[in-house]
Parts: structure tokens; C-alpha cells; sequence
């Protein structure tokens, strides 16, 4: 028998509000170098081990008001947050039917939503993109490119997602002495580009940095931010990925309009 319909979308959303809850932890975690699997989780401000009745993903928050059952300290907004955004996507990517080849683009999807997620809040929060999530994430698109791809599509999407942004930064850098963008950066558009192959690694970078641009400009015009001030680049990546990613024929419609429209 196979699952579908309305139970099958209350089983995918539950399950992406836990996951959601592990990403909160991996947040966490990961830039502070803590253990992800056998460390228990505890209060950031009076280190009190938070109990499994205190760690449901939304219903906790609310019934503890947002704040530590032990010292009353305030619980981030974050954590509701991560998991609320975590469990819509679980529903949004949910298959009609719960078939091997729909749970197969479930889990596809949904995991690099995950790593997109834990690596833009890294990265907005710490200015750092773990190599493990990066790591993890192009394993998922070599996998996928084992079957839907050429190996000259994703090897080289790959090695121009790498080596192109690593020679601008490394001019960059030469010409004003300043660190311009990070290996982490680097790093991420190397793994993207397995999935989105030349092309699509191309517009990414051109696009991130473009909307980097405009993003620190308008934030220095505004008083927010310093000129020389470091301004985290991940989250541009990713939000030029997901549109690629998830959205293909809206990005393609879009960018083809905007950069190839003729007269």
C-alpha cells in the first residue's frame, strides 16, 4: 500500500520539523567545534541539559515562552524559526505518492535545502562555511550526477565553480591586499557547480556577486555597515543556488529576459 494524500504530507511535515531541530544543533554546533552526536543538548547560557519533553521542535518554545526552564534565559528566535521554515520545505518538496523515485527527489531536495539553511545562518552568524556541510553537500550532487549527468558536465561545472573564483580573489587580493573571498566561498561554488555544470555556475557567481554588490553598497549608503567592514557572502551563494536549484524555469525565464533578450 502506498502512502499519499494528506497522511503522507502529515508524516513528511512532522518529519521536517525534527530535522529542523537537528539543524538548529548543527548551527549551533558546528562553528563552536561541539560534538553533534553524543554531546547532549543544553541551555547556551547555564549549560542545564535540556530534556526531551523541553526539545519539541515548536511546542516547546511556545510552552516554555521562550525561555530556559533552569536560568530563564532567553531561547533565540532561531530555533523556532529553523524548524517552522525546515517543516514547510518538508511539505513543499513532499511527493504526491510515497513512491521510491518521489522519496528519492524528497530526500534530494530537501537535503540540499538543509545544508543551504545551516550554511547561510554559519555563515550570517560566524562568517564561516563548515567544510563538512560543503563536503556532504557536493557528495549528494555527485550521486545525482552519476545518473542524470556527464562526467564533463558536473567536472567541469566543478572546476570552474573553483578555479575561476579563486583567481579573481587571489588578484583581489594582490591589487588591494585584502582578502576579497574566502576558500569557503570558493569551496561552495565548486560543489554547486557539480549540479548546475558550467553554465549555470557561471550565472551564479556573476549573480551572487552582483547582488553582494548592491546588498553592501545600499547597507554602506544606509549607515549599517562600514566600507571596510567583512560582509558574509555565503548567504548570496545560496539564495542564487536555491533560486537555480529549486526554481529552474523561473531562473532560466527570468535570467534569459534580463541578459539574452533581444531587440
Amino acid at each position: 500500500m502506498v502512502i499519499s494524500g494528506v497522511t503522507l504530507k502529515i508524516f513528511i511535515t512532522l518529519f521536517g520539523l525534527l530535522i529542523g531541530s537537528f539543524l538548529n544543533a548543527l548551527i549551533y554546533r558546528l562553528p563552536r567545534e561541539i560534538d553533534i552526536v553524543f554531546a547532549r543538548s543544553a541551555c547556551p547560557h547555564c549549560q542545564s541539559l535540556i530534556r526531551w519533553f523541553q526539545n519539541i521542535p515548536l511546542i516547546s518554545f511556545m510552552a516554555l515562552r521562550g525561555r530556559c526552564a533552569h536560568c530563564k534565559g532567553k531561547i533565540s528566535w532561531r530555533y523556532p524559526l529553523v524548524e517552522a521554515l525546515t517543516g514547510l520545505a518538508a511539505l513543499f518538496f513532499a511527493p504526491a505518492e510515497a513512491t521510491l523515485a518521489g522519496m528519492v527527489d524528497f530526500f534530494f531536495f530537501f537535503s540540499i535545502f538543509c545544508c543551504f539553511v545551516v550554511h547561510a545562518w554559519i555563515d550570517f552568524e560566524h562568517q564561516i562555511l563548515p567544510d563538512s556541510i560543503t563536503i556532504y553537500l557536493a557528495a549528494i550532487f555527485l550521486a545525482n550526477a552519476f545518473f542524470y549527468q556527464s562526467w564533463q558536465y558536473w567536472l567541469s561545472g566543478m572546476l570552474i565553480g573553483g578555479i575561476f573564483p579563486a583567481l579573481v580573489a587571489y588578484g583581489f587580493y594582490l591589487w588591494k591586499k585584502v582578502v576579497g573571498l574566502g576558500m569557503g566561498d570558493i569551496k561552495l561554488y565548486a560543489a554547486l557547480g557539480i549540479y548546475l555544470g558550467p553554465m549555470g555556475i557561471i550565472a551564479n557567481i556573476f549573480l551572487s556577486c552582483l547582488l553582494g554588490s548592491l546588498v553592501g553598497i545600499m547597507l554602506v549608503l544606509l549607515k549599517r555597515m562600514a566600507k571596510n567592514h567583512p560582509m558574509p557572502f555565503g548567504p548570496f551563494i545560496i539564495l542564487v543556488a536555491a533560486w537555480q536549484i529549486f526554481f529552474p524555469a523561473s531562473f532560466n525565464q527570468v535570467f534569459s529576459f534580463l541578459f539574452f533578450a533581444q531587440n
